[in-house]
């Protein structure tokens, strides 16, 4: 293999690492990013969208991003997202509000989520099969290392900047790596796709790329202007005019800059379509998109959609359901209905026919599904209890304690995949969540004093080896028993559960816990805020325990007596992404 290829491949691990980081970076950054969007802290309910924003854009990507890959080729679907990744680091660095800020959380979901498929083809494209092992176990392991320095990240960089620094330096990083992904791709010409459109090199080509990257400059820079509103020009008698809604009342988007903002943008789009040369070619990504089941990724993310806002918009004080609840699950039943009979219907569906008819194949799925639940309470309110308790004024202290958590999770991935030759799946995924769940008890008997002490380290490490004991497991179940040419969309689907898993449980287990916050204040008047979110977090530790129970419960009835010794362990390990 050429050393441009191992180059890339390198770049390609650095992007993967990234996103990984970029999905738990947000755990320690929360309460300072609902300050900038305005929301009190003891309104953590409203801040679920900033978290299930990203996860909503990864999940609803990540089937289709493979198929993609597979029509146009790998890097220039790389190239995409890390594009799109960048762009949603920009929108969230500079947002000024809840919605821009989800809207740019989303944007790094969905360049996130096209990173993992695409990486993983690239790898099948330049290595025959005998030696895919090694690349794809490295690419696994590096994604597993940035969600452990996830936290640490982001508590390096809150040290000493704002929370915007964080996205600012996924901007950089995004941006470098797509400038090094693009002059590796012409060195190597590997995965570029047969219709990747080629530089212009007519003097009429380097005019319509001329007037395109004009119309994208202006759009950045107006769109930053329009953001962030700069206060020097705000008060200037002259340039403050830029800044002044042309209605009463009107949002930032009906000034002049704003207005700027979407006319360029507008412009550059159509011009993009008309020249497809000139920067994007719009008309061939939208015939891919089609081409690979647009629709049928359309609906889930509907599906997925109704279900976030039934749960994120809920007053615990209330319901779990928000009023409007009722209606966003109807309207998910709805897309489920309509997915069901497009993937009938379609002659090429996002998901073929019959992959999912086994019973290991769906309750793997079903699993995965609880595993996320249970997750996203350790990856939230771990940090959440330390900066309540022990480390109330250290980000990097709340980061550290996640840390021993995180660090088992890895080990424990390694190990289930070396005990899957030889133990069964469902047994070895059973005992995985029961230890997770027993885990998790023991962290809802924690008191204000309860991580001073040394054996609070026993629940949050054996917390993490338990989380990471079932994942090859889970993934050798599904792999075993689907077609050599599903394996792709059949990991893709068990990591798109464990997402939505995570997306319903950061909602309804931060809405319990604040349920049960709400009780014991009406109980006992005289609670502090410290004793408050010690109550509110031990909800949430015991209701994760109750998730992790019935995924170990769930695990021994539909994943037993799978034949699993057959399924390669690095792919086991690959496919839990």
């Amino acid at each position: 293999m050429s050393t441009a290829n191992r180059l890339l491949l390198t770049f390609c691990a650095i992007a993967v690492a990234f996103a990984a980081v970029d999905t738990y970076v947000v755990v320690l950054a929360l309460p300072d990013m609902m300050a900038g969007a305005g929301i009190p802290v003891e309104e953590l309910q409203r801040a679920a969208p900033i978290v299930s924003g990203f996860l909503l854009g990864y999940v609803a990507m990540l089937p289709l991003i493979g198929r993609i890959a597979d029509l146009r080729g790998q890097l220039p679907v790389l190239a995409m997202s890390l594009v799109v990744f960048a762009a949603g680091s920009l929108v969230t660095a500079i947002s000024y509000d809840l919605p821009s800020m989800v809207a740019g959380r989303f944007l790094q979901g969905v360049g996130g989520g096209g990173l993992v498929p695409a990486t993983m083809s690239l790898v099948a494209a330049l290595y025959p099969v005998d030696r895919r092992g090694l690349p794809l176990g490295i690419v696994s392991a590096v994604q597993e290392f940035g969600s452990v320095l996830g936290p640490l990240f982001g508590a390096f960089v809150l040290s000493f900047t704002s929370w915007r620094g964080i996205f600012a330096i996924n901007l950089a990083v995004g941006a470098l790596l797509v400038v090094a992904v693009g002059l590796v791709a012409r060195v190597t010409g590997t995965g570029t796709g047969t219709d990747a459109p080629r530089a212009p090199r007519s003097r009429r080509g380097i005019l319509d790329r001329l007037l395109a990257l004009v119309l994208l400059g202006l759009a950045l820079g107006a769109g930053f202007l329009t953001f962030v509103q700069p206060g020097a020009l705000q008060r200037d008698l002259s340039w403050g005019r830029l800044f002044i809604p042309y209605v009463d009342g009107g949002s930032r988007w009906v000034t002049p800059v704003g207005v700027a903002t979407i006319a360029a943008s507008v412009l550059l789009v159509a011009w993009c379509w008309l020249r497809p040369r000139a920067l994007v070619d719009l008309r061939g990504w939208l015939g891919h998109l089609l081409a690979a089941d647009l629709l049928g990724a359309s609906l889930l993310a509907v599906v997925l959609g109704g279900i976030v806002l039934a749960f994120a918009t809920a007053d615990p004080e209330v319901a779990v359901f928000s009023p409007q609840g009722p209606w966003f699950l109807t309207g998910s039943a709805v897309g489920v209905v309509l997915l069901f009979l497009h993937l009938r219907r379609a002659p090429a569906p996002i998901v073929p026919r019959g992959t999912l008819r086994p019973v290991p194949a769906w309750g793997a799925l079903a699993v995965s599904f609880l595993v996320g639940w249970a997750l996203i309470a350790a990856l939230v309110d771990i940090p959440l209890f330390a900066r309540t308790t022990t480390e109330q004024d250290s980000q990097l202290g709340a980061a550290l304690v996640l840390l021993r958590f995180l660090a088992a999770l890895p080990v424990g991935a390694v190990v289930g995949g070396w005990l899957l030759r030889r133990v069964d799946a469902g047994v070895l995924t059973a005992v995985g969540m029961a230890t997770a769940g027993g885990a998790f008890l023991a962290m809802g008997q924690w008191d204000a004093d309860s991580l001073h002490g040394f054996g609070a380290n026993v629940p949050l490490v054996l917390g993490g080896l338990g989380f990471g004991l079932a994942l090859a497991p889970v993934n050798a179940a599904i792999l075993a028993v689907t077609d050599d040419d599903t394996h792709g969309l059949a990991s893709a689907l068990v990591v798109v559960a464990r997402m939505v898993g995570m997306l319903v449980g950061i909602s309804a287990l931060t809405t319990i816990g604040l349920r049960r916050l709400y009780a014991a204040q009406e109980s006992d008047p005289g609670l502090g805020i410290t004793e408050l979110g010690i109550v509110q977090e031990q909800a949430v530790f015991r209701g994760a325990a109750v998730a992790a129970f019935a995924a170990a419960l769930l695990a021994v009835i539909v994943l037993s007596r799978v034949r699993t010794q057959n399924v390669d362990t690095a792919e086991a390990l690959r496919a839990g992404g």
